[in-house]
């Protein structure tokens, strides 16, 4: 028989998707699982986005243009311009979601064998994009004491090799919900002219945003040929499926690079395009509401959680989610065993066990990931079961 290729073979699973053949099977017993394992918002979807496309008056549902279409691209420059940052149309690129914003970056800007150098816990997908592009994730541990900081820039300047090309950050970051300091983001500015690397920046969250200011990698000065934004939709307008997302760089060279690899897809989805196009025209105070309502979710889940017997959260400064470091033995026992074992009231809690988001093998065995994307009534009722969970764990720990 064939064999599949080696990238096939080291290519991870996903360590937030891999326990749902065990949630489907406890959802068949008629137990309800809250899911707070997944960053899904069960925010509504605006309802003008959603009638832009029904209402359009399509004969053909033709390709848009590589790049994305040119009405939207400009219409985005408007966006960025009310967030603060400055850029031209030609200096955008509409990628279907952010999932390719990130996988054209790392093909149009590093080799097979380079090095990204990334703070862990990060995205877990970073590294399915740089198994795909045959890249080296190079993980520095930031820590849950306090609260997921960026690492120390000496941590980086002992990382960096020779085949280091690449920082990545996520800002606010899932899946520790820290967000960076301007002062952060400048060592970082520094760091990344000093050894002439790229800085990727994941800015999928930056409506979210509590109490903190938010900076972009595109805002950093001297970083105009270094900076390179990933960006999308799905979480900003609670349109996930959506599929829609950007790249977004001042690097005319880059962008070129990447515009071959779009040619090659030939071109993002249509009806989304729409969708986003019509996202641009909502109103500046469309995201008071969902801001505060991740606000009220975030304080409620923070003080429950820190409420909990030897359970420690920070509070995250952004994005909607937060890494939770519980007595237990192993989070990916204890996930698991939720879903398998646990009943309380015919409910259980499905959970992301925080190794999968650790490069560094050991690391995250007591952490798990929270995404508080429920109202405020299940999300209580997952705490409770979670507290409960917590005190009949047979594996639980000091």
């Amino acid at each position: 028989m064939p064999k599949i290729s080696n990238r096939g073979a080291e290519m991870p699973a996903s360590p937030i998707r891999k326990l749902v053949p065990f949630a489907e099977a406890t959802k068949r017993e008629g137990v309800k699982v809250y899911h707070l394992n997944i960053g899904q918002p069960d925010i509504e979807t605006p309802p003008a986005v959603m009638d832009a496309v029904r209402k359009a008056d399509i004969k053909v549902l033709e390709y848009s243009h590589s790049a994305g279409n040119e009405s939207y691209r400009k219409k985005l420059v408007d966006y960025y311009r009310g967030v603060g940052i400055e850029v031209t149309h030609h200096e955008i690129m509409i990628t279907t979601g952010g999932s390719e914003a990130i996988q054209f970056g790392f093909l149009a800007c590093l080799n097979p064998g380079d090095e990204v150098i990334i703070p862990e816990p990060f995205y877990a997908n970073y590294n399915g994009f740089a198994c795909a592009a045959g890249v080296r994730v190079v993980p520095i541990t930031s820590h849950i004491q306090d609260g997921f900081a960026l690492p120390p820039i000496a941590d980086f300047e002992q990382k960096i090799t020779a085949n280091t090309k690449a920082i990545v950050i996520c800002n606010p970051n899932n899946p520790t919900g820290y967000l960076y300091s301007r002062a952060e983001l400048e060592a970082l500015r520094q760091l990344c002219i000093k050894h002439d690397l790229y800085l990727f920046s994941d800015e999928a969250y930056r409506e979210f945003c509590y109490g903190g200011e938010f900076v972009s990698a595109l805002q950093l000065e001297g970083l105009e040929q270094h900076a390179i934004v990933m960006d999308t939709i799905s979480k900003r307008y609670s349109a996930c499926g959506a599929r829609i997302g950007a790249i977004v760089t001042r690097n005319k060279e880059l962008y070129q690079t990447v515009l071959k690899f779009a040619q090659a897809r030939l071109s993002p989805p249509g009806l989304a395009q729409i969708l986003g196009e019509a996202a641009v025209d909502l109103p500046s105070h469309y995201f008071d509401e969902p801001k505060a309502e991740y606000l009220r979710r975030r304080d409620l889940m923070v003080a429950r959680l820190n409420a909990m017997d030897g359970v420690f959260c920070p509070n995250p400064g952004g994005a909607f989610y937060a890494i939770a470091q519980l007595p237990i033995d192993d989070s990916d026992r204890f996930c698991q065993w939720l879903l398998e074992e646990f009943r309380h009231e015919k409910q259980t809690v499905m959970l992301a066990p925080a190794t999968g988001f650790y490069g560094t093998a050991g690391l995250g065995k007591k952490e798990v990931r929270l995404a508080y994307v429920l109202n405020l009534t299940d999300l209580s009722a997952a705490m409770d079961c979670l507290e409960e969970a917590i005190r009949q764990y047979p594996g639980r720990s000091a």
